[in-house]
């Protein structure tokens, strides 16, 4: 086996990946030293671990993965090296790099890669565990040699092999105890550029440079991660030069149009090559009401889209038209049933379903829980409560946290309905199969299969696609799948989002790779105040 066989899964991305390429790659200036990198999260991460987007940024700056990604998505090395595979896929063997310590002094070995492996990537990450899950072993031969044990090949896995998904965690501080509950998840040790060193909740994090990162020390003295709550005050922020970064559209996508018009800003939508953030709505499917297919397909009636798309989202948006988003090109198709904007539609299916209007013109009363990714997210919500009342459905907007949102949805799975984005990835296996795989539905894991569907025909389906190496065999399966899935309908797939971020003037060295959301900022650094 080659690293080549990789090709088929990263081609679903490539039109988004020929474009990437560092941002000011061709700065009239040279790099300069010092400073503080201010960048505003929403929302504030629960935690370091890979429980939310933004926790993906924070823990980019602390920890590594055994490889990282250039701009065509290729792996090159990080904590490994070198890398070779096994001609049946069955074996792959990491060298590690030997000058890397742990921002506690201790070496980082081969150890803490078994450990990260086995006990955390494929127990409780809901997204690359998918392509972790043959591994049966990792052997460790000596301190600097990793060897993945698989019991069936898993071409998805050199997709997800870098510290946005597979980040490396220190055993010494981990063993023992469960990495989602583990109290050095917010206080991340690292092997990465920069060493976590304050966290006031509901205010900042603040990051200092490691003056002995094993790639030679970061531009950057610290990097400040500010919590603004209020979307003014974060757009006036940025206009002060406050902050210099807003990844994640954090800003409302309304002041898009007129922020790109100041001087000292721009808007940027590189970076999320691989991200491709597919909209949903989800239904809680251990509810009596929801288990009748009709009800779920007139919610997706009612349901205005591109009214959504063009009202709330400003035109960065287009309609889904299932739950492989069109960006994945490879295994894409438009193909599936659709579920247009008609009311009367929505009215009849109820009535079908035995919900008639009552006296009082109700005819279901239904929680919704909205995304808690910022303000957005509670307009998206408003747009659903009224979307939905026309056809006699009251909704009450529950509006969490993140850490309460993570809990009361994967923990106690006490809601009726929600909306929530999944990051699609390189690959429909890391991003939109745990949607849809019995396998996924693990409580206590934030963003698993929050609907609970299980549907043992699409199983097979699944994970049949997860072994598949012909990449028309693969296409044919996922074609059915997406067939399956958006007829079936546990959860109507509503809009791609664009993600953009806001980004000072003053701001060099940040990456546009497919990846780049997720990069740290070792390359960064800032211009002089003009």
């Amino acid at each position: 086996m080659t690293l080549d066989r990789r090709t088929f899964i990263l081609s679903a991305s490539s039109a988004l990946l020929a474009s990437s390429v560092p941002l000011n790659a061709l700065a009239k200036t040279a790099p300069r030293e010092g400073g503080t990198f201010v960048i505003n999260l929403e929302p504030e991460p629960s935690s370091f671990l890979f429980n939310s987007n933004t926790a993906g940024i924070l823990a980019g700056q602390v920890v590594e993965g055994l490889v990282e990604y250039d701009e065509n998505y290729k792996p090159v090395p990080a904590l490994a090296e070198s890398w070779e595979a096994s001609p049946d896929g069955l074996t792959i063997t990491f060298r590690l790099r030997r000058d890397v310590k742990w921002h506690d002094g201790r070496p980082f070995t081969s150890a803490d890669v078994q450990y990260t492996v086995l006990e955390v990537i494929k127990k409780v990450n809901p997204r690359a565990g998918t392509a972790y899950k043959a591994v049966q072993a990792v052997d460790t031969p000596d301190a600097h040699t990793a060897v993945f044990r698989l019991s069936e090949p898993s071409p998805a896995i050199w997709a997800v092999l870098s510290s946005t998904e597979a980040a490396i965690l220190p055993r010494h501080l981990y063993e023992g105890k469960s990495p989602l509950t583990n109290e050095w998840n917010n206080k991340l040790i690292g092997t990465g550029p920069f060493v976590f060193k304050e966290w006031q909740r509901g205010d900042y994090i603040l990051l200092e440079r490691n003056p002995d990162y094993w790639r030679g020390r970061p531009y950057l003295n610290r990097v400040r991660i500010k919590t603004i709550t209020d979307p003014g005050a974060r757009a006036a922020a940025l206009e002060a030069g406050e902050v210099h970064y807003s990844p994640f559209s954090s800003v409302a996508p309304s002041e898009v149009s007129r922020l790109k018009q100041l001087p000292g800003l721009r808007i940027e939508t590189g970076g999320y090559g691989i991200f491709v953030p597919q909209f949903f709505f989800d239904f809680n499917l251990d509810r009596p009401q929801f288990q009748d297919k009709r009800v779920r397909a007139a919610f997706a009636h009612a349901i205005d889209r591109q009214a959504l798309a063009d009202k709330v989202w400003f035109g960065l948006a287009k309609l889904a038209t299932g739950p492989i988003p069109s960006a994945q090109a490879a295994n894409y198709t438009s193909e599936t049933t659709q579920y247009p904007f008609d009311l009367k539609k929505a009215e009849q299916l109820l009535d079908e379903a035995g919900l008639p209007r009552k006296a009082d013109g109700v005819r279901l009363r239904i929680t919704h829980h909205t995304m808690p990714y910022g303000d957005v997210f509670k307009r998206v919500g408003e747009f659903l409560k009224e979307s939905l009342k026309q056809v006699g459905v009251e909704v009450q907007l529950v509006n969490l946290d993140l850490a309460q949102f993570h809990r009361t949805i994967f923990g106690e799975r006490d809601f009726d309905t929600f909306s929530t984005y999944y990051a699609a990835g390189a690959d429909p296996q890391f991003g939109v199969l745990r949607r849809y795989w019995t396998k996924t539905i693990a409580k206590g894991v934030p963003w698993s299969n929050g609907t609970g569907y299980s549907n043992p025909d699409l199983d097979k389906i699944i994970e049949a696609s997860f072994t598949e190496n012909d990449p028309a065999k693969r296409r044919e399966l996922l074609v059915r799948f997406q067939k399956i899935a958006q007829d079936d309908l546990p959860s109507i797939n509503l809009l791609e989002l664009q993600h953009f971020s806001v980004v000072s003037s003053r701001v060099q060295g940040l990456s546009t790779f497919p990846d780049g959301y997720a990069k740290s900022f070792r390359d960064v650094w800032l211009e002089p105040r003009s």
